[in-house]
């Protein structure tokens, strides 16, 4: 129990910030992101391994790492913690964000460019938080949080920045709800993520192995 809530509180947490900083319009927000990130996976890193994201927990599962009857119990608590994080948002500010493509941008280059850093948050994962040779090392919350900042200066304005179904779903679902969104890119939040995270399991397993 204590894994699930470890997942529920640092995604919770992970995508209140997102959502504060979206509708507050600062340019700080890729740093704020990234260092919500980076204290969460310290808070929980030794508990849960501090997946906070669906794509994460599968490429973990598919490299060993994460029992195979413990990954739907992960994703539930993450997509918990975001539902609950996007309700807390609409209480605080009385209104809803969801990720979404840039004004323009082609749905391939938003879901090549989703599929492509949640591939560099997952490979810094992996590398960092499961190989036998980084073990015990103290930067992995560093790297694993300054993944997303470049991610989201980056791509944010490309694809979203969402590089994580749960930050898609969580928000998306409850703009859909209570704000009168659409589901329409929700797929693009859950394939793209997906996709990458399996991709660099297999990056991974020809730098090291399967260790």
């Amino acid at each position: 129990m204590a894994k699930y809530l470890t997942e529920v509180t640092g995604t919770f947490f992970l995508v209140l910030t997102i959502g504060l900083t979206a509708l507050s319009g600062t340019v700080l927000a890729p740093l704020a992101i990234g260092a919500a990130l980076m204290v969460m996976v310290y808070m929980g890193g030794h508990v849960s391994g501090a997946h906070y994201n669906p794509a994460v927990s599968v490429a973990v599962c598919m490299r060993g790492k994460l029992e195979s009857r413990e990954l739907l119990p992960y994703i539930v608590a993450q997509l918990i913690g975001a539902i609950l994080a996007a309700l807390a948002v609409y209480v605080i500010r009385g209104e809803t964000f969801a990720p979404a493509p840039g004004a323009g941008v082609p749905v391939v280059s938003a879901l090549l460019t989703e599929a492509l850093y949640t591939f560099a948050l997952c490979l810094v994962v992996l590398n960092v938080a499961t190989s036998k040779s980084t073990a015990g090392n103290s930067y992995y919350g560093l790297a694993i949080g300054f993944t997303i900042v470049v991610g989201a200066i980056a791509g944010g304005a490309v694809s979203g920045g969402a590089y994580n179904p749960a930050v898609g779903i969580g928000p998306i679902l409850v703009d859909t709800l209570v704000g009168g969104g659409s589901l329409s890119n929700l797929w693009l939040y859950i394939v793209g993520p997906v996709v990458g995270g399996m991709l660099a399991v297999a990056v991974f397993k020809m730098q090291e192995g399967t260790d």
